[in-house]
């Protein structure tokens, strides 16, 4: 253990990257940062937490936009309850925690959208307390390195590996370990092609040791792909503007908007409908954790479906009207072929 914590550390002072959210201790930008990296590369979560940074300096600025404001700035990030959970607990702490962030881990599960994973972080690298983070690179590097074969996924693996993780973290400077050993397994002990040749920890690593780096960490029932079938109705008012409506509750893209829309379960019935239909451009294939959806784009008359249940935009209202990354592809690829 001792000579673990050791390598990985020294491994992280020589191979971190220079990331601004590791240059500050404040729990509001290192919450933030938390958040948006929930399935989102650096690489990618990078520009956004600039944004909103710079767009809500605090946490009570942030609890004074309008949800609006906040789906707008996370346009594109997908898997956007996180977007509203992000509000949601600003106003959150702003109201039950008078604008201050909890200092315990206790208390942090109390906000809406942390779970033990973000608490950790938060605890850690804001209050330096000894709370070890467990996320998929730490699974990772632990299943590898100590040669477990029990589900990451399942209650007893997961059980395991967060005991494992706390009897391995230094108490000490517990920052500092669960940075090291979370970019340990994002740049060293990757998922795919991990560089075992040149890793510090090679002689004592059980995957390396018995061929079994490849198979290492094991994850199993895979969650069921469900199929969607989307026809988009393409409608122009005499003004030159589109139709759009607003999702609801209790599906993807809540509170995002989008044209109008007639849903499909089966393949045929959605490819009957639009076989006589004036299309615009080809079948779009929009892929999601746990959706695969299939969307066709299709003019219709102001008067079908009925206007009156929808919102008509120009296309400069888009820039406060927060659309899914399935329509904007499609405007990116279409928008001359609209009026």
């Amino acid at each position: 253990m001792n000579a673990l914590r050791e390598a990985l550390q020294i491994w992280y002072k020589n191979h971190q990257r220079d990331l601004p959210w590791r240059h500050t201790q404040d729990p509001y930008h290192i919450w933030l940062s938390e958040i948006i990296l929930q399935q989102t590369r650096v690489d990618q979560g990078l520009p956004y937490y600039v944004k909103f940074t710079q767009a809500f300096a605090t946490v009570a600025d942030l609890a004074l936009a309008s949800q609006q404001e906040v789906l707008n700035l996370w346009q594109g990030l997908g898997y956007y309850s996180r977007g509203r959970n992000l509000h949601a607990t600003a106003q959150q702490i702003v109201r039950d925690f008078d604008g201050v962030f909890p200092r315990t881990y206790q208390e942090l599960l109390k906000l809406k959208g942390v779970g033990p994973y973000t608490a950790a972080a938060i605890a850690s690298f804001a209050f330096n307390l000894p709370h070890a983070v467990v996320d998929g690179n730490v699974f990772r590097v632990l299943s590898r390195y100590f040669g477990i074969d029990l589900a990451i996924n399942s209650t007893e693996g997961k059980r395991q590996f967060e005991l494992l993780a706390s009897e391995l973290l230094d108490s000490a400077n517990p920052a500092l370990h669960n940075q090291a050993i979370m970019e340990f397994g994002a740049l060293q002990c990757k998922p795919v092609s991990p560089n075992c040749m040149d890793c510090p920890v090679q002689e004592s690593c059980q995957a390396f040791r018995t061929d079994s780096v490849a198979v290492l960490p094991i994850k199993v029932n895979k969650v069921k792909v469900r199929k969607r079938y989307f026809v988009y109705h393409i409608i122009v008012d005499p003004f030159q503007n589109l139709a759009f409506s607003k999702r609801g509750p209790k599906d993807i893209w809540e509170g995002l908007y989008e044209f109008p829309l007639k849903e499909f379960d089966q393949l045929q019935s959605f490819q009957e409908y639009v076989s006589n239909k004036e299309m615009i451009g080809a079948k779009f294939k929009h892929i999601l954790t746990h959706q695969h959806i299939e969307a066709y784009f299709i003019k219709s008359a102001y008067n079908e479906p009925n206007p009156s249940k929808h919102q008509f935009l120009c296309l400069a209202d888009l820039e406060t009207h927060p659309i899914p990354r399935l329509i904007d592809k499609f405007l990116i690829a279409h928008r001359h072929e609209l009026f």
